[in-house]
């Protein structure tokens, strides 16, 4: 057991590196929530106190938290911070170490092919709004392109799916070494 403890907590360099691209695409996710939340502020005060709303603000939130999303989700698939009911883990734990790592391979199995899917359902439009150009907000007085929001969608899912494969394959390891001990 504790020599898969070991594994777990010593990722190999091209699992690092990974992470480490994806908790820096996660950051700025977070300062992205950290700048829509800045101009929320500014347009209560504009709107409130000044009598100058900022145009788009509820538009672009609204895709922002869609954008923001998948940005933090193949971070938080591969560092293994998503939600998941403990308790089932914890009694299988003490009596069948290797079926936990085995329920975790199959979840993430699931996951990447779920996410897969998405990436491929999301692409359609991304592709339309790469071809037409999209917009969204008012002509003439406030437009933004929707293709970066998109490819956010379409780009998150397919690195939420390859998190997923990765630790699908760590999982794989942990199973055949709890089962060899």
């Amino acid at each position: 057991m504790q020599q898969a403890m070991a594994f777990k907590r010593q990722p190999g360099p091209l699992k690092r590196g990974f992470q480490v691209m994806l908790n820096t695409v996660a950051a700025v996710g977070t300062l992205w929530i950290f700048a829509i939340m800045l101009l929320i502020v500014a347009d209560v005060i504009g709107r409130n106190f000044l009598a100058m709303p900022i145009m788009g603000v509820a538009e672009i939130a609204g895709r922002s938290v869609v954008a923001i999303v998948f940005l933090m989700l193949p971070a938080a698939a591969l560092n293994g911070s998503l939600i998941r009911a403990d308790f089932l883990v914890r009694g299988l734990r003490r009596h069948a170490p290797w079926l936990v790592h085995l329920l975790d391979t199959l979840f993430a199995l699931v996951g990447a092919v779920l996410f897969a899917l998405v990436a491929i359902a999301a692409w359609p439009d991304t592709h339309e709004a790469w071809v037409s150009s999209e917009f969204f907000g008012v002509r003439g007085v406030w437009t933004l392109p929707t293709l970066p929001f998109h490819l956010l969608v379409v780009l998150g899912a397919g690195a939420t799916s390859l998190a997923f494969l990765a630790v699908a394959l760590e999982s794989v390891a942990l199973t055949h070494s709890e089962k060899g001990h």
